[in-house]
């Protein structure tokens, strides 16, 4: 949790200085996909925690106010942002929400692409592992026979 709050203050900081210093938000383009990375990565954990059933049983934990409070400074610093790029920025915070979009739905993508190879390579191992079982069970089977009435 920590670490995801330190990734989106290092973003943050990188783009307050970028629209600080009246620069296009192109030339911060890492920085706003670590910072949105972050974010995203701390909600989801906050959302599996949610439905862990681990989680119901024990009742709330202390990260759970540790999350609520790295959320509260994200929330915080989307809105001096949001007032930095109206201020001082020479594009529009809609323009920058949208660029936020479409960075959400490549990471969406590409989330999604990183599962189907992985269920690709789980359902390759599958078949593999059945195929040494028949494979070795039919040689175990021609070895039994052959030993016993060979």
């Amino acid at each position: 949790m920590l670490a995801e709050l330190a990734a989106f203050n290092a973003g943050f900081a990188v783009i307050k200085q970028t629209v600080m210093n009246g620069k296009d938000i192109t030339s911060a383009l890492g920085s706003l996909s670590n910072m949105l990375g972050a974010e995203e990565d701390l909600k989801a954990r906050g959302n599996r925690k949610k439905k862990n059933i681990w989680t119901k049983v024990a009742g709330k934990s202390a990260d759970d106010f540790e999350e609520f409070i790295a959320l509260n400074t994200i929330k915080e610093n989307r809105k001096e942002l949001e007032s930095m790029v109206r201020l001082y920025a020479s594009f529009s915070w809609e323009d920058f929400i949208a660029y936020e979009a479409k960075m959400r739905k490549k990471r969406k993508q590409e989330a999604e692409e990183r599962e189907r190879a992985i269920a690709r390579l789980v359902g390759f191992a599958q078949w593999g592992i059945a195929g040494l079982l028949v494979f070795g069970s039919a040689l175990g089977l021609l070895y039994w026979s052959w030993a016993n009435y060979g």
